[in-house]
């Protein structure tokens, strides 16, 4: 029978060989498998203390750079699970490292914490009462992109992996970021920076380096509990477009006199829509300029001197996003010159498209697939902007929706993101654990077995 069991042994080591796997791979799949059924039970035990933290980070929204108390619930929470814990970075940021007992790759997980200035129209007894400062002015505060769901989710995450630490191969670093929807206290002038960005640049991904990294987004009209995914480009790129047209002010009843930079204006809005139906190669990615404000003149009887307006420039490509922005300036630049007036064009570089790593994605399907219970689907592109791209940039990312809306509404008339009625079904949030915890551990677990 000894005999016997070691040849079946050395068959069997040999088939799987001769397949591609080793004994390490097969263990490590199998230790991962544990680790998914644990993981799916301690989401569910933590359920309550998670919506908990949830309610509570709804009730205090805080605008970007002023995530003080979030950002002090977070760091207390981390350094109860025994957490190597960073404060202050990036204003407002918190970076907690967690080292598995075992050797193993890096992962790190992000989520945003800042909240909107935007009036809650929900009546939740947990909903938002507070107010803030945003640029100078009292305004009211919400979660309306769902950011406390974000917190509370990686802090359960965090609280179960610390749990599997003796088990755990790796290490785990936990990005909570302020500042996504932008800084609440000052306006983007292209020399400041906040965020993402700022975390990166203080040195949030060098001590240690992750090998990936991964991010959550709750999303309205994606039924509460359901993954969407997509590889390569995912959101767009958001760039600040503010153009000042400089004429010669006079008196409306003889225009000659003076230079209209208002009919200039005019004229280099529309000349702006032809630089996406006539200059951008399309066929490949989507693209958008769009003007959202136009700003001139004090008197209908007077021709102004000056006209400003403001929009966005969207893409989700480097090169044709360099491509816009020359072209965006050419056409102004000489639309405004042939109506003998001046054109001043600023382009704020914001966001970098947000671009999953194909092959890191291709390979974390299957856990997504796991934690979402098989309800998993392929996003279309979409036109918001996400300034996880920064860490993204730096090393393989992925970065994934998860579905808020009650699936007994119509999804086609959930309140969006960003929207007073935002809304969430709690239901979802346990997904959103283990999602969270099954990226991290799954990567590690599969890096041991390599």
């Amino acid at each position: 029978m000894l005999q016997l069991s070691s040849f079946r042994l050395s068959l069997i080591a040999a088939l799987l060989a001769g397949s591609g796997f080793s004994y390490a791979q097969t263990t490590a799949t199998a230790t991962a498998d544990a680790a998914r059924n644990e993981i799916a039970q301690q989401a569910k035990q933590t359920e309550s203390m998670l919506i908990a933290w949830r309610r509570d980070i709804h009730a205090h929204p805080e605008l970007g750079n002023n995530e003080k108390r979030t950002a002090q619930l977070v760091a207390d929470h981390l350094r109860s699970l025994g957490l190597e814990v960073r404060t202050g970075i990036a204003r407002t940021g918190v970076v907690g490292v967690l080292k598995g007992a075992l050797p193993g790759p890096t992962v790190a997980l992000r989520a945003d914490m800042d909240a909107l200035p935007v009036k809650e129209s929900a009546d939740l007894p947990f909903a938002s009462k507070a107010k803030g400062q945003y640029l100078g002015k009292e305004v009211d505060l919400m979660h309306a992109c769902g950011h406390d769901t974000h917190t509370a989710i990686l802090m359960a995450t965090a609280k179960i992996l610390a749990s599997m630490r003796e088990r755990l191969p790796g290490t785990v670093v936990f990005y909570f970021q302020p500042a996504e929807e932008g800084p609440g206290d000052f306006v983007p002038d292209g020399k400041n920076v906040w965020g993402a960005k700022m975390m990166v640049q203080e040195g949030a991904m060098k001590s240690p380096k992750p090998d990936a990294v991964f991010g959550l987004h709750s999303w309205a009209g994606l039924p509460a509990g359901r993954i969407a995914y997509r590889a390569g480009p995912t959101l767009a790129s958001s760039d600040d477009l503010r153009i000042k047209i400089i004429g010669k002010q006079t008196h409306a009843g003889s225009p000659w006199n003076g230079i209209d930079p208002i009919t200039v204006s005019a004229e280099a809005l529309v000349g702006l829509q032809t630089v996406i139906s006539r200059r951008t190669n399309i066929s490949s990615t989507p693209s958008v300029v769009s003007i959202g404000t136009i700003k001139g003149g004090t008197r209908y009887n007077i021709i102004p001197e000056v006209v400003e307006m403001t929009g966005t420039i969207r893409s989700y490509d480097y090169d044709i996003r360099r491509k816009l922005h020359a072209d965006v300036r050419q056409k102004v630049e000489k639309i405004a010159e042939s109506g003998n007036a001046r054109a001043e064009v600023t382009i704020l570089e914001k966001y970098d498209p947000t671009i999953n790593d194909p092959a890191l994605t291709e390979k974390m399907v299957p856990t997504l697939r796991w934690a979402a219970n098989n309800d998993v689907v392929q996003t279309p592109l979409v036109g918001g902007a996400e300034d996880f791209s920064f860490f993204a940039k730096e090393v393989p990312g992925m970065f994934v929706f998860l579905g808020v809306t009650p699936r007994s509404q119509d999804m086609a008339t959930a309140a969006p993101n960003h929207n007073p009625g935002f809304f969430v079904d709690e239901s979802a949030l346990v997904t959103g654990v283990r999602t969270m915890a099954s990226l991290a551990s799954d990567y590690l677990h599969a890096g041991a077995g390599r």
